[in-house]
């Protein structure tokens, strides 16, 4: 059985607070478990959420602030004294190559750990597996930052009792799904006449940005959109500043993009609790809208009708 599902680990910015822990989400995708941005206590989160070390088969940087990264020395010492077997690939900015060497050696221990680092440097593919593409977007921080974008092909999805009256069974239908047309009794039945279009689902990952075309280039279509709400609508030149979005921003990109669910995330410690930012998104956004708290699990909405 497949699970896709976001694990919140944590969603304050810079500064934590009492109740919020440094960034930190894990993306379970089928067979992939993928680590974005671990900040500080990440690891200790993690055993709170119920996410062992071994579920994690990717990290994935968007860039080497403190709040996105600072938890990678905890994470990878864990996964080694739990011996994690599989490989674990990294994905960060290749230009800060030299802030991911001394994170992944913070300090002394016995790595047992197979960590793959594969740097960022221009938009594209990052990774595929069997059910998806990881694709990343230069966005407009301070630094270089990277946001992720995760893509299902769309696909078909095999009609029952179409395939019994066209006579397809078994073996059959693997083969008709791979050739596109069978010969059955002398009659060729297509792909098309026996299933229906299946939509593949999206996932996409903003942290730390300005507005800009790439903010939109990654939501589109999304089916979960995770997006930073470091600040509010009335803190706006702040927030461009320093390289944010508001919780408007953030939902009119949404809405303007056909995301289905939307979460919340990255909160500034000079905002005590995020229910302005739910006013403010929902007055520009009518889908789904989930304000992220910590320890808390999001699905991945059911796919679009075909």
């Amino acid at each position: 059985m497949t699970v896709r599902e976001l694990v919140v680990l944590g969603t304050a910015s810079q500064a934590p607070t009492r109740t919020r822990n440094h960034n930190g989400y894990l993306l379970r995708w089928d067979g992939e478990g993928l680590l974005f941005d671990p900040g500080e206590g990440t690891q200790r989160q993690m055993l709170m959420a119920g996410v062992p070390s071994s579920a994690v088969t990717r990290i994935c940087l968007t860039h080497f602030h403190g709040d996105h990264c600072l938890g990678v020395p905890g994470v990878v010492q864990r996964m080694s004294l739990d011996r994690v077997a599989h490989p674990v690939r990294a994905h960060f900015p290749a230009s800060g190559g030299e802030y991911f060497s001394r994170l992944r050696a913070a300090s002394v221990f016995h790595d047992v750990l197979d960590l793959r680092e594969e740097p960022i440097a221009t938009d594209g593919p990052v990774a595929s597996g069997p059910s998806w593409t990881l694709q990343a977007r230069r966005l407009d921080h301070l630094v270089e930052a990277f946001g992720y974008r995760l893509v299902e092909p769309d696909g078909r999805r095999m009609l029952p009792e179409a395939l019994a009256r066209a006579g397809v069974a078994g073996p059959d239908v693997g083969r008709l799904q791979r050739e596109g047309s069978l010969d059955v009794g002398g009659r060729t039945v297509r792909l098309e006449e026996v299933s229906a279009p299946r939509p593949g689902q999206r996932f996409a990952f903003v942290m730390d940005t300005r507005l800009c075309d790439a903010v939109w280039a990654l939501a589109e279509d999304a089916d979960l959109l995770v997006v930073e709400a470091t600040f509010l609508q009335q803190d706006a030149d702040l927030a461009r500043a320093y390289g944010h979005l508001t919780a408007r921003q953030a939902a009119t990109v949404a809405a303007q993009s056909g995301v289905r669910r939307l979460v919340l995330t990255h909160f500034s410690q000079r905002y005590p609790e995020p229910v302005r930012h739910r006013d403010e998104a929902a007055a520009v956004f009518d889908g789904d809208l989930v304000v992220a708290a910590d320890l808390q699990t999001v699905p991945v909405p059911r796919r679009r009708p075909g």
